[in-house]
């Protein structure tokens, strides 16, 4: 046909049985379109599979068929074996099955003579019956175990279907082998064409109704096997041949959509029939030869007996092939088999004698004799282990011991023993310290308790109850191994209380923090040196240990022994919980980045204990305490916000050295060590080698003192007299004070002792001001509080006054009295420096900052009037230079009636402002006034000035910082120890009144505090200054200096 086809140039479709390699030539049958696969692409599918399950012997088994249809697809597989260079199989058997019942045991010799040679077997076997029996007879051969497996090939896309929807193990109905053909099945592999049909109901239609429809057109069969088909289920080729239908009415459909002249052309159909489709045999590609695109499936049983594929093979006629795995693990494919794949030869061989031995067979006596030396050796060894685990165990237990205290042998030392050692530490070094001095050990060890431990003092820091592990008993144990002249003696924690005690070695003179606190001691530069080189190196060692850091560095922390050597303590803790009650203060030691964060003592690196030690220093070579807190106006809180917000204008603390001659090389190195970039701060290693070059002379410290005390001895005349030349000194220093408390020429009448006659002038302007809600103010704050405000606010209004050459009668609690034109006159020019002054004052108060009180705002009430007035001395003990007449009342009147933030003035104030300086100032007049004790004035304003009308000098506007950081320059240069008391405030006024007006009513204030200040007079110069006899005047002055010195301290 296919032959007749080629002469006639006709097309035609193959389809059934059609499967041999032979048609797959297009040169010899180029009108043949073939709807079957070729068994020759099945036969190099297979190598492949062989290939990649490493097998190489198999057995051909074939169906015996009169049609020869499955003879020739073995003879294409083995043709494929034989041409596929990549991978050799060896055909061990090639055999035919026997058909029918009575050839049972020729098919019993074909399946024993497979056993003896191989266990991968090969079937080509296409209808029910013989699959049926192949299955029965592989069961009663024992040949299905995990060593057999069993590959069926088709060409017919059924796989485990024997006819219609029935498994291939089933008949109907059961002969009782049904149960045991289905566990048969388990071991079976089928390669056969994609079963896939997309249109599944469709299938099912054409299956049930397929053959009914044999006898209708266009088949019209009228045989009497084709009227009885509706009754049995269609052969599985039924489905080619549709497919060969809907192929060829695919190809007719193209034609006639595209080109209907074609219609009688062979070789147009046989081209259009060159496409791919969904059929009933799964999907159906025609290539260029006309050959279909076999796309096969390699089908095995789940575990739930349904067929599953996987492995997908497509394999072309021209060698090129595609494996797609449909599984990810290899075991599923085996899961009857256990999860191993079958191997080609047995490990037993094929008949089961060759077993290889086993390891116990071969083997065993000598595991036996090397298992007992193993035994007894790993006996010998765990005893051995667990001996020097035990003996580490003793061992770590006597070292814990050595840094483990009892809390029974802490005992706390009587009081007169802390009294006795307390003297011993502060008068056996260089201090000043009369014999009456008492201390007791709080004070030389405030942040330290001292308790006896075997009848010699320690000192001990308390810390709550923790948890400790293995690794904090080890670091106790290096910590107490820890030895260096600069690092003070861990001896151990006691545990076994209600809080843990940390125990250190006393160090007699206490900690560095309490002796600069107590400010009794001199010390030299030499000193200064020793203690700051002896904390570097400390802390270079602890450094250079497994600490690595301190992490606690403070003047607190700093201890100072009989030879006045310092030792660092308080290191290696930081796993322990703070003490308990930690003071904030420390955080005026930490360095900026620790503030910042969330760092725990044990976090901190190295750069910080270098900042440490730079503010330790500083405190060394200033001799006060961490950034002078006893002297500054800043509390912690807020030196701790400056020095952690950073910024360009960073906080540091003073180096005011106070005359002490010290290397500036010192001094640029602790700044260095407090840069804000940790980075750039030195190491101790360092710091260390720079102090050593620095050190003014060698030696060491014990030697330098003696040196002293023997200097002292020698130069007691020289320093006699060198004393004596002070007290001249501060003599001249007493008449500086006493020039300021009275006006110069009135001072000088006074000291020659000439009585001041009381002198008129015809025109004055006085300036009466007043703090607004003092009162309420007062109560917001401690009598110090009060105190240090007005002495701040004073302070700074006295600078004013010399810039306006105005004279300060006196201050009254919070009332402030100033005159001009007295006891100098100056003309008209009063109003104009009253008015200035007043400005000043009022620019001043808008900027003054309360600094406990940084909400709150200080208003002043002025009042001003011109006029004549009398000035003179009134009294002998505590003389006064007072203003007498109607004009001070009159002002008192202006200033009690006033606003606040305004100043006041009275029509004769007024008048002379606008007579002499007009247009110079904005003024508005307030009207009519009830004054009590003068009855209804007209009063005016004074608001600002008027810069179109006046010069540049009067344009400056009143700075008072700088003015008043240039006064107290000035006042350094002239006198840097010129200290006195402010006015108590029941001190009564200095001006008179008329006799039918009321005085002037005080407003009351807060009690009077014993803190001097700069700028205050005290009043034992006062009373010097009435003497004028020298010998008073001596005895005057040793009084003043003995009350500065208890003021001071």
């Amino acid at each position: 046909m296919a032959t007749m086809a080629t002469y006639y140039s006709t097309p035609l479709l193959a389809w059934g049985l059609v499967t041999n390699s032979k048609f797959t030539d297009a040169e010899r049958y180029p009108y043949l379109t073939n709807i079957m696969a070729n068994s020759l692409s099945l036969g190099f599918s297979l190598v492949k599979l062989f290939e990649m399950m490493d097998w190489d012997r198999v057995a051909l088994l074939y169906e015996d068929s009169a049609q020869d249809y499955p003879l020739s697809i073995v003879n294409d597989v083995e043709t494929a074996i034989n041409e596929y260079d990549d991978y050799s199989v060896n055909v061990v058997v090639k055999q035919v099955i026997p058909s029918g019942d009575l050839n049972d045991a020729q098919y019993i010799s074909v399946l024993n003579r497979i056993k003896s040679r191989c266990r991968v077997i090969v079937a080509v076997i296409q209808t029910a019956t013989p699959r049926r029996k192949y299955l029965r007879m592989i069961t009663e051969q024992n040949m299905v175990n995990d060593e057999y497996v069993h590959i069926w090939l088709g060409l017919r896309s059924i796989g485990f279907v024997s006819s219609g929807l029935t498994p291939v193990w089933e008949v109907s109905p059961d002969d009782g082998w049904n149960e045991r053909a289905k566990v048969a099945a388990t071991r079976l592999l089928v390669m056969d064409l994609s079963t896939d049909v997309p249109d599944v109901n469709y299938l099912n239609t054409f299956t049930s109704q397929c053959g009914a429809q044999v006898v209708n057109p266009p088949v019209s069969c009228e045989t009497e096997q084709c009227k009885n088909a509706s009754t049995s289920p269609p052969s599985a080729f039924a489905r080619s041949l549709h497919d060969v239908f809907y192929l060829y009415g695919l190809a007719i459909t193209n034609i006639y959509n595209t080109n209907p002249a074609n219609l009688a052309n062979g070789q147009a159909i046989n081209d259009a029939m060159q496409l791919t489709f969904a059929g009933l045999t799964g999907e159906v590609s025609i290539n260029a030869n006309n050959t279909r695109v076999p796309k096969l499936m390699l089908y095995a049983l789940n575990e739930n007996y349904d067929q599953a594929s996987f492995m997908n093979l497509t394999y072309s006629l021209d060698g090129g092939a595609s494996v797609s795995l449909a599984y990810t693990n290899e075991a599923s494919l085996w899961f009857w088999y256990n999860g191993r794949r079958p191997m080609s030869i047995p490990i037993c061989g094929f008949l089961g004698t060759e077993c290889p031995q086993t390891f116990v067979d071969q083997y065993g006596a000598l595991v036996f004799s090397i298992g007992g030396v193993l035994i007894f050796a790993m006996l010998f060894i765990i005893t051995c282990f667990f001996y020097v685990l035990r003996q580490r165990k003793l061992e770590r237990d006597r070292i814990d011991a050595e840094w483990q205290i009892p809390l029974v042998k802490l005992q706390v030392p009587p009081k007169r023993e802390k009294e006795r050692m307390s003297k011993r530490s502060i008068q056996s070094g260089p201090s000043n310290i009369t014999d009456t001095s008492k201390m007791t050990f709080d004070n030389t060890f405030s942040n330290y308790s001292i308790f006896y431990l075997d009848k010699e003092p320690v000192l001990s820091t308390a810390h709550p109850a923790s948890n400790l592990d293995r690794s904090d008993y080890d670091t106790f144990v290096k910590l107490r191994k820890l030895d260096h002249d600069n690092i003070n003696k861990f001896i151990g924690l006691s545990i076994d209380g209600a809080e843990y005690m940390a125990v250190w070695k006393m160090c007699m003179r206490g900690s560095l923090q309490d002796i600069i606190g107590q400010g009794n001691f001199s010390i030299d530069p030499f000193f200064m040196f020793c203690v700051i080189r002896d904390m570097a190196e400390g802390l270079k060692y602890l450094h250079n240990s497994f600490l690595h850091v301190h992490a606690n560095l403070r003047s607190g922390t700093v201890l100072i022994n009989e030879s006045w050597q310092a030792k660092l303590t308080d290191f290696g803790l930081g796993n322990l919980a703070e003490e308990k009650k930690p003071m904030k203060r420390r955080q005026l030691w930490m360095a900026p980045e620790v503030i910042r964060g969330t760092l725990l003592p044990h976090q901190v690196e190295k750069p910080a204990d270098i900042y440490s030690l730079a503010i330790i220093a500083s405190e060394v070579l200033t001799r006060k305490e961490a950034w002078n807190m006893s002297e500054r106006k800043d509390t912690v809180d807020e030196i701790v916000y400056r020095i952690k917000k950073g910024g360009p204008n960073l906080i540091r603390p003073d180096l005011d050295m106070d005359g002490v001659e010290i290397n500036h090389s010192l001094l640029v190195l602790i700044r260095d060590c407090w840069s804000e970039d940790p980075m750039d701060r030195p190491g101790a290693d360092i710091i260390c080698n720079l102090l050593k070059n620095m050190m003014p002379k060698k030696g060491n410290l014990m030697d330098h003192v003696f040196n002293i005390l023997e200097d002292y001895t020698t130069n007691l005349e020289v320093e006699v007299e060198d004393r004596t030349k002070e007290l001249t000194a501060e003599k001249k220093k007493a008449d500086v004070l006493l020039g300021r408390m009275l006006p110069k020429q009135v001072a000088e009448r006074l000291k020659q002792g000439q009585t001041v006659e009381p002198e008129g002038f015809d025109s004055v302007t006085v300036f009466f001001s007043d703090v607004v809600k003092f009162t309420q103010l007062s109560q917001k704050c401690s009598p110090f509080q009060v105190v240090n405000l007005l002495n701040d606010l004073y302070s700074n209004f006295d600078a004013i006054i010399e810039e306006h050459g105005v004279y300060k009668v006196e201050s009254i609690g919070d009332g402030y009295l100033c005159v001009s034109g007295l006891p100098q006159r100056n003309g008209n020019a009063h109003i104009k420096s009253i008015v200035e002054l007043s400005l000043d004052f009022m620019a001043y108060c808008k900027a003054f900052k309360i600094p406990h009180l940084p909400r709150e705002k200080v208003e002043l009430r002025v009042g001003v009037n011109s006029g004549p007035c009398v000035a003179g001395v009134v009294g002998l003990s505590m003389p006064r230079y007072c203003l007498f007449g109607d004009t001070v009342n009159t002002a008192s009147r202006m200033e009690s009636n006033g606003k606040p933030s305004h100043i006041h003035l009275s029509a004769a104030a007024y008048t002379l402002l606008m007579k002499h300086y007009p247009n110079q100032y904005n003024t508005a007049s307030r009207g009519d006034v009830i004054i009590k004790g003068k009855g209804v004035m007209e009063t005016f304003w004074v608001f600002e000035r008027n810069n179109q009308f006046m010069g540049n000098s009067s344009n400056m506007a009143y700075n008072p910082e700088n003015k008043k950081k240039q006064k107290n320059d000035d006042e350094d240069d002239e006198d840097d120890s010129s200290d006195g008391s402010s006015r108590a405030p029941n001190t009564p006024p200095m001006h008179d009144v008329k006799a039918n007006s009321p005085p002037r009513q005080r407003k009351p204030g807060p009690p009077s505090s014993p803190t001097f200040s700069k700028r205050s007079v005290s009043p034992i110069l006062e009373e010097k200054a009435r003497e004028i006899h020298n010998e008073e005047t001596e005895a005057l002055y040793r009084q003043f200096r003995r009350q500065e010195t208890l003021a001071l301290m």
